[in-house]
């Protein structure tokens, strides 16, 4: 490949450092899309016969079929992806095939394969999000008055219910899919013509390729088009906070399965035994989400020391900006399916979770609520009652609405019996019904938005 400027081949080191085709040939389906878009586009401008582009265009259709049937060979020797299917493509058809570079660098040819893998990326983990919604938003319904504690710093607060808790997913995946769209946005410019950094002499139509591969139009700028990793970064950085969100509900997960919570039995199919212990069940599918997100974010941190000091334009650095962004997106791919089932086929054990809500004192703040409106009392006031009331209940080991009429007086004549109504945790979660609130109300509301957005019948 080096032609006549090296007198000796590569050294053993150099090949096998330099050699990106053990990673790279997952490009195989872009890498022939876009040489098919080239050639087509070099035929129609006059750059090489229509005999000839007929010729290379049924080669690679040759070499597509034989890559799908039994994957891409991997000879060091030609280094990458585009060289391996250029090899292949002069083995079928003879000298012809050099005519395909024309008016094109592995610069601008690795540029484009890669905007298109990633784009591909994004459109599958599009479709994976939505089904991860589409199973929030059905539990969410399924248990908009099902009630549980509310945490903050994984202290018992206030009781909320399940579907209101399960559609705060619902809302990041959300924004995990506008940055999604977003970035998908900003990436779809064709480098399709760039050539090595420079542009070309020969007289293209840079559009056409663009407009073939599905682009919104050709990058403006030659140098930009073959060192820009930005769109990869998107990527990475939208994987990254889809992760976190993932890990996140993992976490609550596995709390939720463990004994002393005992607020979800997990599917079997997402659980593990133990070699030694017959009675576990280990939440091993979600404890590795937590741990993907991990790996994730490295990658992102990864690619961005890679391309944090490089001038322009292409430097070999960025061969290794595929690794990072290829095991992102098998990661979060595998982490989103899981978390699917997950939710989809978990089994609720809503009536741990509504005792559990009973505990901690969780409608405090209604008593203090009922003051303010009852007993017109400043709330900073209402707060230091309630807080005697929660000490009195805890010295004897009750609940706030087990102490009696005279045990509240004796703290604050003010109070009567109609605060008992607003002390229960049904009470508390039907008066939440502000816009975004956890009353059922609010999330039956908030389902149906939610179904409506999707496209999902209920």
């Amino acid at each position: 490949m080096w032609g006549g400027r090296f007198a000796a081949g590569p050294s053993a080191i150099m090949r096998e450092i330099n050699a990106s085709i053990p990673f790279d040939k997952a490009l195989w389906g872009q890498d022939i899309a876009a040489s098919k878009a080239h050639v087509a586009m070099l035929s129609a401008q006059g750059i090489v016969t229509a005999a000839d582009a007929a010729a290379i265009t049924a080669g690679l259709d040759q070499i597509a079929a034989e890559y799908a049937a039994n994957g891409v060979p991997e000879d060091w020797d030609l280094e990458d992806i585009h060289m391996t299917t250029e090899s292949r493509l002069a083995d079928l058809i003879g000298p012809v095939a050099g005519r395909l570079h024309t008016a094109r660098s592995r610069n601008d040819q690795v540029a484009t394969d890669f905007r298109l893998w990633v784009r591909d990326a994004c459109d599958e983990l599009e479709t994976g999000l939505i089904a991860l919604q589409v199973a929030l938003v059905t539990r969410a319904r399924e248990h908009a008055g099902s009630i549980m504690p509310g945490f903050t710093h994984l202290q018992t607060a206030q009781p909320v219910t399940l579907g209101h808790h399960l559609l705060a997913y619902y809302e990041m995946i959300r924004r995990d899919r506008s940055r999604l769209a977003d970035a998908r946005a900003r990436m779809n410019e064709c480098p399709l013509g760039a050539a090595a950094l420079a542009g070309t002499g020969f007289p293209i139509d840079r559009a056409a390729t663009a407009a073939a591969l599905g682009f919104d139009r050709p990058t403006a700028n030659s140098l930009d088009s073959v060192s820009d990793r930005d769109f990869a970064l998107d990527f990475l950085m939208t994987a990254a906070q889809i992760s976190l969100h993932l890990s996140r509900l993992a976490e609550e997960f596995i709390i939720w399965a463990s004994q002393p919570f005992g607020f979800v039995a997990l599917p079997d199919s997402l659980s593990t035994g133990s070699s030694i212990m017959p009675q576990k069940k280990n939440p091993d599918a979600a404890e590795l989400v937590r741990g993907h997100s991990g790996r994730i974010v490295g990658s992102l941190t990864a690619l961005m020391i890679t391309m944090k000091g490089l001038p322009l334009a292409y430097s070999k650095d960025m061969q290794d900006d595929k690794p990072p962004v290829f095991e992102a997106a098998s990661l979060l791919t595998l982490s989103v399916a899981a978390m699917t089932g997950m939710v989809a086929e978990a089994r609720f054990r809503t009536d741990r979770m509504r005792a559990a809500a009973e505990l901690g004192y969780a409608t405090a703040t209604d008593l203090a609520d009922w003051l303010v409106r009852q007993a017109d009392i400043p709330f900073r006031e209402a707060h230091h009652i309630t807080g005697t009331a929660v000490r009195l209940a805890e010295s004897r080991g009750i609940a706030l609405d087990q102490l009696s009429i005279d045990d509240l007086r004796g703290i604050d004549a003010r109070i009567d019996e109609t605060v008992y109504a607003a002390l229960s945790v049904e009470a508390s979660v039907a008066a939440r019904a502000s816009h975004g609130g956890t009353a059922p109300a609010q999330v039956n509301l908030r389902v149906a938005e939610a179904a409506l957005s999707l496209g999902l019948e209920l």
